[in-house]
Order: C-alpha cells, then structure tokens, then sequence
C-alpha cells in the first residue's frame, strides 16, 4: 500500500490535497518542514529526502515514471531559485533602506518615539545594524521605520 506525499504550492506554501507522488508505508516520514505565514512548507532539504525516499522505497515492478521524476526534479530547481531570489531581494531592500537613510543626513524629520509622540529633529547621523537602520536626531537614535516625515532642514541662525 502506498501513501500520498502531498504537493506543496511554493508560491503560498500552502499545502493542497492533491497527491504528487506515491512513497511506500515503510519508508520513512520527513520530519523537516518550515512554518511559514501561509501554512507549512517544505524546505528544499526535505524535498530531496523526500525524493529520496520514494526512489528507495518504490516498488521494483512498477517504478516511478520518469516524467514524474524529471517533474520533482524541475520543482526542486524552482524552490531553490525562488529561495535564492528572496535572499537578493532582501539585500536589495536592505541596501535601499540605507541608502534612503543615509539621504536624511541634514534634513528635518518627524518620527514617532516609542510612546507613540510625535517629534521632530535634524539628522546628524545614520547608523547601519543587521536589524535595520537608524538616524540619529538630537543625540537620539531612531530606527529607521520611525521616521513619518522629511522636510529640508531650517538654517541655523548664528550670530
């Protein structure tokens, strides 16, 4: 007797009731999977030992078709690219936030302090961490998500 392996939908992740492929009851159940916002996904490791397993538990007098295989093969391909093209996408958008940031530098802006108050300041400064940017306004530092408003700076008057 054999058991689904149910197919993913990478685009969601969610998990469908349509079969994709066949593994035998004796092999053995993959444990790796991923939580993610729209259901449980397979991460591309357990997707190969899934793969694995199926070719090791067929049954020798009806194995897998090899269209089939060429098919699981294509989707893990795809899973990988798409994987690889979320961690650019992720740079892209880190680089671009700071960049953005480092643009405020002498301007004017307002930002929401954890109180949820509104103020405003000059940035003097921008400070780059893995968790995001930060401006410095007024000696005080603000992430970089904070900030609502950007207006030039007022000029300082200096006698």
């Amino acid at each position: 007797m054999t058991t689904p392996i149910w197919s993913v939908n990478a685009a969601s992740g969610a998990a469908t009731t349509t079969p994709s492929a066949t593994a035998s009851t004796s092999a053995p159940a993959a444990s790796s999977t991923a939580s993610s916002a729209g259901g449980l996904a397979l991460d591309p490791q357990a997707f190969l030992q899934l793969l694995v397993a199926q070719l090791q538990y067929q049954d020798p007098s009806n194995p897998v078709d090899t269209s089939s295989f060429m098919q699981q093969t294509a989707t893990l391909s795809q899973v990988q690219t798409m994987s690889s093209m979320a961690s650019t996408l992720t740079s892209l958008v880190t680089a671009q936030q700071a960049q953005a940031a480092t643009d405020l530098i002498g301007r004017s802006v307002t930002y929401a302090d954890s109180a949820g108050v509104q103020k405003t300041g000059v940035v003097t400064s921008v400070s780059l961490h893995s968790t995001g940017a930060t401006v410095s306004v007024g000696g005080v530092d603000v992430p970089f998500t904070s900030v609502v408003g950007v207006s030039a700076a007022t000029p300082s008057t200096t006698p």
